[in-house]
């Protein structure tokens, strides 16, 4: 069943075209990876989904209703949480604060979603009372990603979770993304690390150049001569 669909989306910056009709979907519990070159539109796209930015043409919808024109706000309350690159976390507030602000729009299972994100990630528990600026890239990371999770996302955009961060972190990243999606949230995934992300994707997208190149099942994306030699670092 299909959860998020865009469906022939055009994004703008002036004169210039970041998106050219994209058409992508993620059912409900995929995991979806959207890959590409830089300057691509994968970011652009997430940020299109959140509100963030407004196409000139298509649309946005969650479970058939539509998303396009709502204020970011209302997005999340829809359930569409985005975890943007680059945290993003609030430096001067404690963990715990930061967790809080996820769940600004209904506080009232605030304590128990807290317990679980200290679930995925306890080192967060050891850290519940210390400044978040002070935090590792990593630790920072996981902060972002379970800020999002308070608000219970259907479904969870993240915006290249393992940038800059150790092998070791990756690897808990990467574990607890596919424990959020084995408990039903759906996931649109962007990633530096293609062969990562398809490792625990259902499916992919190769976006070129504002556009949709490729698409099919992680497996198959996995062994094509086209993504191997452009994102894999393979010469086929």
């Amino acid at each position: 069943m299909t959860l998020l669909e865009l469906d022939d989306l055009e994004v703008r910056y002036g004169a210039i075209t970041a998106l050219r009709r994209v058409r992508l979907t993620v059912g409900d519990g995929e995991i979806v990876t959207l890959l590409g070159a830089n300057g691509a539109g994968k970011t652009t796209t997430l940020r299109t989904i959140s509100g963030q930015l407004h196409p000139v043409r298509g649309s946005v919808s969650l479970d058939g209703a539509r998303l396009t024109g709502l204020p970011a706000h209302q997005i999340v309350a829809r359930g569409v949480s985005h975890v943007p690159e680059g945290r993003r976390v609030f430096p001067r507030m404690t963990v715990q604060e930061n967790l809080l602000m996820g769940a600004y729009r209904d506080r009232r299972h605030a304590r128990t979603d807290i317990e679980r994100v200290f679930t995925y990630f306890p080192r967060l528990r050891e850290r519940a009372d210390q400044v978040s600026g002070t935090l590792s890239g990593g630790e920072q990371q996981m902060l972002a990603i379970g800020r999002a999770l308070m608000s219970r996302p259907r479904v969870l955009l993240l915006d290249e979770p393992s940038m800059g961060l150790a092998p070791l972190i990756v690897a808990t990243i990467f574990k607890v993304i596919a424990e959020i999606n084995r408990e039903g949230v759906a996931i649109l995934l962007v990633e530096q690390n293609a062969v990562q992300a398809l490792k625990i994707a259902d499916r992919g997208y190769v976006l070129d150049n504002g556009g949709i190149a490729l698409s099919g099942p992680a497996t198959s994306l996995l062994s094509d001569d086209r993504v191997r030699q452009a994102y894999l670092g393979e010469d086929g």
